[in-house]
């Protein structure tokens, strides 16, 4: 009795699925009917003419329905297959000749959502790394001032050997922990988007000079020679002149952190259409390897002589967004105890 059952509902669910065609399968049995009429021109074929119609309509239409319910069976088996995860690639989803354009849409679909979904498994990791970075940063200036300050509370403040010179060192540590809240916020507000940017004409002479004389303390600090090679006078390049300020002041500085002597140099080079701004050190040079690594967030070439000398590790970072939002990009060349050269190319 089931096995009754179940057939008869698979004829009417096949009869049901291929009901679509309905208005193609009645216009042409109309026109079938038509046609043999006019030719015989005897109505009494009329009656037979329709049953046959009918007896071949519901044989077709059988047909019909069960092949579209073995297709329809196969696309939902992929899309749940897919919802599954149970592909590895693109090229195991087959569906029969017939559905070669449905089977092209289907593993466009399958190849962008499994494009999307190792996206976000990206961007998954890059937040949990970043957060432990951010943590792990955050804490070591605390954890730095906490000490100080308790060994200030629990007599040493009365010390004079030791009182002023631990009160300096928790200044210092203050002073990293609002360039490193600085830096998040900048590299937050330009990776959202929300960082808006004033491009304009100036003078690049004036801001590198003056960048330059800001800066030239520091340097000197460490006996190193900061220099200006200057281009043309009147030189003008389409940008944001404060976030290329700061773009000039974080490769001075990282140029600086990483050199124990001679010189950093910047330079100014013109072509037809461009400005091309290098800033080149004489320090400790990148490794090839890590060439690309240089502009991750925290990422330090150096790890003991960064933190040492105050670098947030975002410094490069933040270059690296400013420069791209200019159109451009920082290209990098470096040689092992030779040096580096941070250069980008501007507008004129």
């Amino acid at each position: 009795m089931d096995t009754d059952s179940n057939t008869t509902n698979k004829f009417l669910s096949h009869l049901t699925s291929s009901l679509v065609y309905y208005r193609e399968i009645l216009f042409f049995n109309v026109l079938f009917i038509l046609i043999v009429l006019l030719l015989t021109q005897d109505l009494s074929l009329l009656p037979a003419l329709i049953l046959s119609t009918i007896l071949i309509d519901i044989s077709s239409l059988y047909f019909i329905g069960r092949r579209r319910n073995k297709e329809l069976d196969k696309i939902k088996t992929i899309i749940n297959n897919i919802r599954k995860n149970k592909y590895n690639n693109e090229e195991e989803i087959q569906l029969g000749s017939n559905l070669l354009a449905l089977q092209k849409a289907i593993k466009k679909m399958f190849k962008k959502e499994k494009s999307d979904i190792e996206y976000l498994q990206r961007l998954q990791k890059m937040r949990s790394q970043f957060l432990a970075n951010v943590s792990h940063e955050l804490r070591t200036p605390i954890f730095a001032i906490q000490g100080y300050v308790e060994t200030l509370l629990n007599g040493a403040i009365h010390d004079e050997k030791v009182n002023r010179r631990f009160l300096e060192k928790a200044n210092q540590h203050t002073v990293s922990l609002s360039n490193l809240l600085n830096d998040l916020i900048d590299i937050s507000m330009i990776e959202s988007g929300e960082m808006r940017m004033s491009y304009r004409y100036f003078k690049i002479n004036d801001l590198i000079n003056q960048v330059i004389q800001e800066n030239k303390i520091i340097a000197e600090e460490k006996s190193l020679e900061l220099t200006y090679i200057s281009a043309r006078d009147n030189l003008e390049v389409f940008g944001d002149k404060d976030k290329l300020r700061q773009v000039l002041i974080n490769l001075i500085l990282n140029a600086v952190k990483y050199t124990e002597k001679g010189k950093i140099e910047v330079v100014v080079e013109e072509d037809t259409k461009n400005a091309r701004v290098v800033v080149k050190d004489t320090g400790i040079g990148i490794p090839e390897n890590q060439h690309d690594r240089i502009f991750e967030r925290f990422f330090r070439v150096d790890k003991a002589r960064s933190r040492e000398q105050g670098g947030t590790g975002l410094g490069l970072a933040i270059v690296k967004h400013i420069v791209e939002a200019h159109n451009s990009k920082v290209k990098v060349s470096s040689t092992i105890d030779e040096g580096s050269e941070f250069s980008f190319l501007l507008k004129k």
